[in-house]
């Protein structure tokens, strides 16, 4: 659908028709499903998208659209729509992120992995810090976004698929279970992650989330702590003053700028452009050490490359784990380097 080839007016007419209808007859006239994702919200009321698009495409041009004609699918119709000014909502709840199963799985097993009813007490709270994580922006969440309802509900998901639960498991996604062996696997260290949102969540002192994806600057990280803790971790490794410190008080040792991983040298390589340039890597990750302040022996100097592969999996190793692996890779590639064959004249010797 390109801008113009419909009025606001003829949306509002049409809008007229589907109240009149009502909303099943409509769709079922004008050969439309229920809309899967997005509604036009208009004076309290919520309308199917795509179909009010198609059909108000008939008030100048004396047809409406059907489904497959939308040139440019739902997405460019919402795009329209909102263009000319209408609101948009989505019709089903996003994805859980990480973030937020985090914050529910912890819930589930200071319960004894065990789901807890929407009345519960703890599931007000959770619903709550759930509001305050915004894992989406407001345009995309459904009008029951992580109510009651939904969070006691995804509690019944995560303990469905505990090892302990002799039931059938319900319709959870493949991240609510690796979150679940998360915490399985490393139960205080997944504990303290979520305590740390929850306290920062309340406190202010956390930015909302991203959902997975979104952060393009670290689209291949392993981070099962969430993403935000993980960005707060890497906003203290890009700490300016604190890089800085560091740096200084390694040249005043009389040590070079050199990866601790794997002696990479930005100087070295790029000259003047690379003189003083390192990467500076926080030791220990967020959810382990807390909030505090950081001391310059918790910060290890390292370079682009190492300090991505330390990001990679998880668990993170610690710079001097991935310099043994590194000087291991050397030590197996040295190996099967394959020795010059000897010449012939050498092997066999001409007799004389």
């Amino acid at each position: 659908m390109e801008k113009g080839a419909i009025s606001r007016d003829d949306v509002l007419k049409t809008m007229q028709e589907y109240d009149e209808l009502g909303g099943p007859a409509f769709l079922s006239l004008y050969g439309f499903k229920a809309a899967r994702k997005f509604l036009i919200l208009h004076d309290g009321k919520e309308y199917d998208s795509k179909a009010i698009a198609a059909v108000a495409h008939k008030h100048q041009h004396g047809r409406p659209l059907t489904w497959q004609e939308l040139s440019g699918g739902v997405g460019h119709a919402v795009d329209w729509l909102k263009r000319e000014g209408f609101k948009i909502g989505v019709s089903r709840s996003p994805k859980w992120t990480r973030d937020e199963l985090i914050l529910a799985c912890d819930v589930v097993a200071g319960n004894g992995w065990q789901g807890l009813p929407a009345s519960d007490p703890r599931i007000e709270e959770l619903s709550e810090l759930l509001q305050l994580l915004g894992a989406y922006p407001p345009e995309e969440r459904a009008a029951e976004y992580r109510n009651h309802n939904g969070a006691a509900y995804k509690t019944l998901n995560i303990a469905s698929f505990h090892p302990g639960y002799q039931g059938t498991p319900t319709n959870g996604g493949q991240l609510d279970r690796e979150v679940l062996q998360d915490f399985l696997e490393r139960p205080a260290e997944m504990a303290r992650a979520a305590a740390l949102l929850r306290d920062g969540l309340r406190s202010g002192t956390l930015q909302p989330a991203l959902p997975e994806g979104d952060d393009t600057d670290d689209d291949e990280v392993s981070a099962p702590e969430g993403r935000v803790l993980y960005r707060r971790h890497r906003t203290r490794e890009r700490n300016k003053a604190l890089r800085a410190k560091k740096i200084a008080a390694v040249l005043k040792k009389g040590g070079t700028l050199a990866c601790e991983v794997c002696d990479f040298d930005f100087s070295a390589v790029y000259g003047e452009r690379g003189q003083g340039y390192i990467e500076c890597h926080h030791v220990v990750p967020l959810h382990e050490a807390g909030e505090g302040t950081t001391r310059l022996a918790d910060l290890a100097l390292i370079c682009s490359n190492c300090h991505r592969m330390i990001h990679r999996c998880a668990p993170w190793p610690t710079p001097a784990e991935l310099r043994a692996l590194v000087q291991e890779q050397a030590r197996v590639a040295a190996a099967t380097v394959p020795r010059p064959r000897p010449e012939v004249a050498d092997t066999y010797p001409l007799a004389t």
